[in-house]
């Protein structure tokens, strides 16, 4: 008997039991549907972590002050204390420094009242004093106007660059360029709009809800302090992330004065560490969920092994003839394999299209994107054929040990 013969013997058979074949299929589908969705929801999770890291800068690594103690003795936590100045970020420009630092961008933040000119709206948020730099270290562009420039920070000038959330909120669907907020009493010029990049769950903060100005005129017109909240920077490349973290990390204690790293007055916080926090929790979830998962395909397989030892014990006078007839072991042994593996396939392809109309509607139930790839699915229609094909075994060779004159006497 050709291959294909056997083909179409096996697939009859499989026709022949519909309701015990769907059942079968069912549960290969379900669990094939399960892994997929499972591995593409936490695929989905990292990349939206990343992008979101992304968002904030490219390569980036943020310096923090260290933590402060109050006069009672009552340690603060990071980024209390008033450690970080102007020197520190002009010192890390310097390519002799930090050959591996491509760009240095000094914060001065605080969380201001603002007031437009126009309808006299009032809206909180924070104001960043910085330099033209924070743009490039950030990864930001605007969409209207421009940002602050040199001569800006140079001359002090009152200039504002309003997030897209913050110029909403002020000026409804009027354009701010052109317009006047008053931060603290003082008007400032918009002069521009940052593009949208929306919010962060990483750092839990809206990138779209803040203003920039140039930092000088932060310093001496609305913080009085001298002062720096933190310094962003921007290694040249990836693979530089880490020589530029050192080579902070050497300067600053050897201009603060600090010997031993562990006292250093200062963290230094890179992306690749904000990714590996964020996304620790999604890949345990997605352990447990493919376990899970990994449950429901062996329910599949046990089924796959059910359906064929009926497919058996009913076809056993079959089988006697056929073997009587001179049907070689091998030859019922590859109709019962090759059934099995239909069973597979068939779980297997449903289950994928299960899995892709699945990755196009729960997005919008559960909030989070399901990236599907290829490979993946691919190999889940492997291993469903996989599974027809180890469960099928025992039930085939079963089959194939059968000796003609007992099955063919047997009722």
């Amino acid at each position: 008997m050709s291959w294909f013969e056997t083909l179409r013997t096996g697939l009859d058979a499989v026709r022949h039991n519909r309701l015990r074949s769907s059942l079968t299929v069912l549960g290969i589908m379900i669990g094939i549907a399960a892994v997929i969705l499972t591995v593409g929801l936490g695929q989905g999770a990292q990349n939206q972590v990343t992008s979101e890291i992304n968002a904030l800068g490219t390569n980036l690594l943020t310096i923090s002050p260290g933590s402060a103690t109050s006069s009672s003795g009552i340690r603060q936590g990071f980024g209390s204390a008033s450690t970080l100045t102007q020197n520190d970020a002009n010192s890390l420009m310097s390519k002799t420094v930090a050959p591996d630092i491509k760009a240095v961008a000094p914060v001065d933040s605080t969380s201001e009242s603002l007031t437009d000119s126009v309808n006299s709206n009032t809206w909180t948020t924070t104001i960043n004093g910085s330099t033209p730099a924070w743009a490039t270290v950030r990864n930001r562009t605007v969409t209207q106007g421009r940002f602050i420039d040199n001569e800006d920070v140079s001359g002090h000038t009152a200039v504002a660059v309003l997030g897209s959330d913050t110029a909403s909120e002020l000026f409804g669907g009027l354009d701010p360029v052109g317009q006047t907020v008053n931060i603290n009493g003082i008007p400032f010029s918009v002069v521009g709009v940052l593009n949208s990049v929306g919010s962060s769950s990483a750092t839990g903060s809206d990138q779209d809800d803040q203003v920039i100005v140039p930092i000088s005129t932060a310093m001496e017109r609305i913080f009085g302090t001298s002062n720096l909240s933190s310094i962003l920077i921007q290694a040249t490349s990836a693979n530089t992330l880490t020589g530029a973290y050192q080579e902070a990390d050497a300067e600053l204690l050897a201009l603060h004065g600090i010997t031993t790293a562990t006292d250093a007055d200062f963290s230094i916080a890179s992306e690749a560490s904000l990714v590996s926090t964020s996304t620790s929790v999604d890949k345990t979830l997605t352990i447990l969920l493919g376990g899970i998962a990994a449950i429901s395909l062996l329910v599949g397989g046990i089924g796959v092994m059910n359906i064929m030892l009926v497919s058996v014990t009913e076809r056993i006078r079959e089988i006697g003839l056929r073997k009587a007839l001179g049907a070689r072991p091998s030859l019922i042994r590859r109709q019962f394999l090759l059934e099995a593996s239909a069973l597979g396939l068939g779980g297997g392809a449903l289950g994928a299209a299960l899995a892709v109309a699945g990755a196009v509607l729960l997005p919008h139930a559960v909030g989070y994107p399901i990236a599907l790839s290829g490979l993946a699915t691919a190999g889940a229609i492997i291993i469903a054929i996989g599974i027809g094909l180890i469960f099928g075994v025992y039930p085939a060779s079963r089959a194939a040990r059968l000796a003609p004159i007992d099955a063919l006497r047997s009722e």
